[in-house]
């Protein structure tokens, strides 16, 4: 009889968020994501308290993956256009995978406890980012913060249309480059 792997915490967050992104913050429940494991409710509680605790780690996944990790793979452009190019292809690339559909499904929980602060925070974070890379373009503070918040309601709107739609949703360098255009227009 073959041994079962023993599953790690990771196991679980990535389960966790698999459920997340299919189907929101009610999908991460302990016994659904054991059944999506093949495992018990036991093995869940020997790397969590409690259901809030691996809802936490997938929101802090989320904010890692999504958003630590891809402004650090675009800070490493020396070039701002060049940046802005490497952000939307990353992100408008992301509203056709998993990261786009847990945007979309926290959405809905903006207000539970635990989604409100880390969304708060990563859309903070967001917004800071691309004011940044506006006012290195030669752009007013104002004028930034407000192709900043052009940008990123774009880029929500995107993750919905290629969530819905799919087939509907633009992408591609040419697209990239449109929207680069329009967001940098003086």
């Amino acid at each position: 009889m073959a041994r079962r792997k023993r599953l790690t915490e990771q196991d679980w967050v990535a389960a966790g968020y698999a459920a997340l992104a299919e189907g929101g913050v009610v999908a991460v429940a302990v016994e659904p994501v054991a059944s999506r494991l093949g495992a018990t409710k036991g093995s869940f509680y020997w790397h969590f308290a409690c259901r809030d605790a691996l809802l936490g780690a997938c929101l802090a996944h989320w904010e890692r993956t999504d958003t630590d990790e891809i402004i650090a793979l675009v800070a490493a452009e020396s070039d701002v256009s060049t940046r802005l190019r490497t952000l939307l292809t990353v992100a408008l690339g992301a509203a056709h995978r998993a990261g786009g559909t847990v945007e979309l499904a926290l959405q809905p929980s903006a207000d539970h406890p635990l989604v409100a602060p880390v969304l708060r925070r990563v859309t903070q974070r967001r917004l800071d980012y691309l004011a940044a890379q506006f006012r290195a373009l030669g752009f007013t503070p104002d004028e930034a913060r407000q192709r900043s918040t052009l940008a990123y309601t774009a880029y929500l709107g995107h993750a919905q249309l290629a969530h819905a739609t799919p087939d509907l949703a633009p992408s591609g360098p040419a697209y990239v480059d449109t929207v680069v255009a329009r967001l940098t227009a003086r």
